[in-house]
């Protein structure tokens, strides 16, 4: 599958939504794991803001990559983010889009969290 690298070093990244467990099976609740090294993923809704335009991307991060308070808001690294192509039919319906992947997202918030008293 094409894997498409996504340059970040332009943009503004910002936690939309806190880190959930990525989940394979609706039905069952079966937690999504990385095929390759079995670590379990999680999904993080960042804002990212590049060349004028800002989009809501879902991320998906193996859970070790997360580090940091990720609290809406917060300001983060994305280090290795691509894009995947992804294309499926069910029941008759096509349906495409684009997958995004991370090797870890980071806050960028150092101390942050004990500097909030005003």
């Amino acid at each position: 599958m094409r894997q498409i690298p996504v340059d970040t070093s332009a943009a503004t990244v910002m936690v939309a939504q806190s880190p959930q467990p990525k989940v394979k099976d609706r039905r069952t609740g079966e937690r999504a794991m990385d095929a390759e090294t079995g670590a379990a993923l999680s999904t993080v809704d960042v804002m990212f803001a590049a060349n004028g335009d800002v989009e809501i991307l879902s991320v998906t991060v193996p859970e070790s990559g997360i580090s940091g308070e990720l609290a809406m808001g917060t300001p983060v690294a994305l280090t290795g983010l691509i894009a995947r192509p992804w294309e499926n039919e069910f029941n008759g319906q096509k349906r495409h889009g684009i997958a995004f992947r991370a090797v870890a997202v980071t806050s960028l918030a150092a101390g942050a969290s004990s500097s909030k008293a005003a």
